[in-house]
């Protein structure tokens, strides 16, 4: 029987990344699970956290087993410096991309079948001189792909025609060649990667009111509807675009497997709302799997033992869920 090796990428080492992570592989899993991290900090951390745990180096990624509770297996990359819990240090910035390109580097190499991300911290890894976006954009430049974000939250997923983007540059950005290309995606990643056969999808306007018949600005009228028409002619069932602030209503969500939001924080406030805790972000339009938590580093957190696991262990059980049905 198919047992996937799985990469986790705890995040940034002054947050709850390594916390979260020693503490679900106190649970069972049907998985080869490898921390890419440092040894010497998660031991620490499981110190700190009071965690009878047996932390394991791997040198050699086919040396990875099934795992069993209470066993971590990590694949070490050392620290720049020392970190210490909720306190962020610019000299360790490096090591968080690290960890993340050596990952991936075994994915290309089809040792690993899938990645599990924790939370990093943007503006430490900007103020240590590197230029970064966030995780998406980054395994997008090491992948070559074309990332379409996406969240689930139970029945709920809401991809997003652009990403981290500031509120003024997000019309520009949405253009019928991008939005057409991010719905293809979408769609194709819908059936292949979540076996859904026709998929519904149901797309936001940019404006509100969905523009009021141009009133209220012209992107639907001159960008998103004629992408739409399009896309149905080719045979994908799209509805929209529709009012975001009553989209989200169980008339709508009843009807449909995905949401199209235009912006970051048009659909997320709605997600979170619902499954903040046990919600899944999940990268679209890449040649790898990869998933990631709902939330931040939460540095007031770190080394208590008071974070909430839900969202990396939904994480996890969804990276298994899509190894295994790609086979």
């Amino acid at each position: 029987m198919f047992t996937p090796v799985i990469a986790i990428t705890p995040g940034e080492p002054a947050g709850i990344g390594p916390d979260i992570a020693l503490q679900i592989s106190q649970q069972s899993m049907d998985a080869k699970p490898v921390l890419f991290a440092d040894s010497q900090l998660l031991k620490q951390r499981a110190h700190q956290l009071k965690l009878n745990i047996d932390i394991q180096n791997i040198k050699d990624i086919d040396d990875v087993v099934a795992h069993q509770p209470g066993q971590v297996q990590v694949f070490d990359v050392p620290l720049n410096t020392e970190s210490q819990p909720g306190i962020l240090n610019k000299k360790n910035a490096a090591y968080v991309l690290d960890c993340l390109t050596r990952s991936v580097d075994l994915i290309k190499k089809n040792k690993v079948n899938a990645l599990v991300t924790g939370p990093l911290h943007k503006g430490i890894i900007n103020d240590s001189g590197i230029a970064f976006t966030g995780h998406t954009e980054f395994l997008a430049e090491l992948t070559q792909g074309t990332p379409v974000m996406m969240l689930t939250a139970d029945s709920l997923r809401v991809a997003l025609a652009t990403t981290h983007l500031p509120l003024s540059k997000v019309s520009a950005a949405i253009t019928k060649e991008s939005l057409q290309h991010v719905i293809e995606i979408l769609n194709h990643d819908l059936q292949s990667k979540f076996g859904i056969a026709h998929p519904r999808i149901l797309v936001c306007g940019l404006n509100p009111h969905a523009g009021e018949d141009g009133h209220l600005g012209h992107e639907e009228i001159d960008i998103i509807e004629p992408i739409l028409n399009k896309l149905r002619k080719q045979g994908m069932s799209l509805i929209g675009p529709l009012p975001a602030d009553t989209l989200f209503t169980p008339k709508y969500l009843q009807q449909t497997d995905a949401v199209l939001a235009m912006y970051h924080d048009q659909g997320l406030p709605v997600l979170k709302h619902i499954g903040f805790g046990h919600a899944v972000n999940v990268t679209l339009g890449l040649p790898i799997i990869r998933t990631s938590v709902d939330h931040g580093t939460a540095l007031e957190l770190a080394g208590t033992g008071k974070a909430n696991t839900g969202s990396l262990k939904a994480a996890l059980d969804l990276a298994i869920k899509l190894s295994t049905s790609t086979l």
